[in-house]
């Protein structure tokens, strides 16, 4: 069943009117790749039932969710527990379990993709908090910037390096003609000394220019990184919100009968889990943004 409705949205959305720009071009190119690449999340974030684990939680699957099978195979095997059961039967239970995962992922699956669909084409209600999506936008511009400037600290690590290298030999060189060359003694000795003392102070400023880049490379792969993996969580709560909020909004239009009040009392209740998880998430990522911005970046790279 959930298949077939799947399947009936995307034939939908293959025949859906495309919105015309004043210059009569249908959208650009990289609006479409952005589209195939969220319905690719969409449509990879299923249970792999050859794996060990069933994920139990829908679009963008994370963690949170998993039962381990062998758990559950453990568990269900226990003459103990099941005195009564066959093994047949609890390959069965085991079987129909499954399957009720792959049904709820597909439904959750077929909602997102649904209002992704909508939002993309301009007939969906999409939530929006304009200042956390500045903030979280501002963020990326700001980590894309500062990866830039690792790359250079890195380049300039590597080139001082190696012109520490040249003045230690050079120390050397000029070192032993002082030891050969008598009538040049004088003169040799004190470029030797000059040169040791410029590595020896190369040295020192090699340390510092290593601390700033051990500094930024921790501020972005692990500091931002971390916040935009929850950025990533929150956004796809977002779209499961939406999703089930817009579900929950058709029902309501619909007729009153016994059937379609006890549908929406479930619709209602798969919108409130989904509000409260969208709502803590959204939280947690203010909390985040908001220990970045206090935590200014000068802390960790000043002398």
């Amino acid at each position: 069943m959930w298949i077939k409705m799947s399947e009936g949205i995307m034939s939908k959305a293959a025949t859906m009117e495309i919105p015309i720009s004043s210059n009569g071009v249908s959208g650009t190119i990289n609006e479409d790749e952005s589209l195939e690449q969220d319905l690719q999340q969409v449509m990879v974030s299923g249970p792999n039932l050859n794996e060990t684990s069933i994920v139990s939680g829908g679009y963008g699957g994370t963690t949170e969710g998993i039962i381990p099978t062998s758990g559950l195979k453990g568990s269900m095997s226990q003459p103990t527990s099941h005195p009564s059961l066959t093994s047949e039967e609890l390959s069965r239970g085991l079987a129909v379990e499954k399957f009720d995962m792959v049904k709820k992922w597909g439904i959750n699956t077929y909602k997102c993709t649904k209002q992704l669909i909508s939002e993309r084409f301009g007939r969906g209600s999409r939530t929006v908090d304009l200042e956390l999506e500045t903030q979280i936008e501002l963020l990326r511009d700001t980590k894309r910037k500062y990866e830039g400037v690792l790359q250079l600290a890195r380049a300039l690590t590597a080139h001082f390096y190696s012109l520490v290298q040249t003045q230690r030999a050079l120390g050397d060189a000029f070192s032993d003609l002082s030891q050969k060359s008598p009538e040049l003694q004088e003169e040799f000795g004190y470029n030797a000394e000059t040169q040791k003392l410029l590595c020896k102070n190369g040295e020192t400023l090699l340390g510092a220019v290593n601390f700033f880049v051990s500094s930024i490379n921790t501020l972005i792969n692990k500091t931002m990184e971390d916040t935009l993996m929850t950025v990533k969580q929150y956004e796809t709560a977002r779209l499961e919100y939406d999703a089930y909020r817009a579900d929950l909004e058709e029902l309501s239009l619909g007729p009153r009968d016994a059937a379609t009040l006890c549908r929406i009392e479930i619709a209602q209740q798969n919108f409130q889990a989904h509000r409260t998880k969208y709502e803590k998430l959204r939280g947690d990522v203010t909390i985040k943004l908001r220990f970045l911005q206090e935590n200014k970046v000068h802390r960790c790279i000043s002398p």
